[in-house]
């Protein structure tokens, strides 16, 4: 019987895939526990949908991605901040306070998460961060620190 999977299933197949599985398999553990329904023309049509959906949801997050790359490439985002003696700062530049600058410099908005930044900047200068935009994008983008 083919079914279609609504959840992973362990050693049988991933949530939205088509499966041949026994009948008693799925009459009686795949059916009652809500983790599959019978491939018939209405819930293969439903899945159809699905995967075009998410097909253009991802098309469409990519070319957002390509244009916040074209206005990224290139570009010095400016932070200040409070320093004391030999350039070191009173704190730390975070990858929240470089996504804040983008959006703010910029009109680029950046989840913080996506900054790749190992370790808080904690001096004065410039830096050379990557922002990754998509799973295959990744812009670099240098940050000025300076003192106020």
């Amino acid at each position: 019987m083919n079914v279609i999977l609504q959840k992973d299933v362990v050693k049988v197949g991933k949530e939205g895939e088509v499966v041949a599985v026994s009948d008693g398999y799925a009459r009686n553990y795949l059916f009652p526990r809500g983790l599959a329904v019978s491939a018939s023309g209405g819930a293969l049509k439903n899945l159809e949908a699905r995967h075009a959906a998410e097909e253009r949801k991802s098309e469409a997050q990519l070319a957002q991605a390509q244009q916040d790359q074209a206005a990224l490439e290139g570009k010095t985002v400016k932070i200040v901040t409070k320093a004391g003696a030999g350039d070191r700062l009173y704190g730390s530049i975070t990858s929240g306070d470089i996504a804040a600058a983008l959006k703010s410099d910029l009109g680029v908005t950046v989840d913080k998460r996506r900054v790749l930044l190992l370790d808080p900047i904690r001096a004065v200068g410039t830096f050379h961060v990557d922002v990754k935009l998509h799973k295959d994008i990744t812009v670099p983008v240098t940050v000025a620190v300076e003192k106020a």
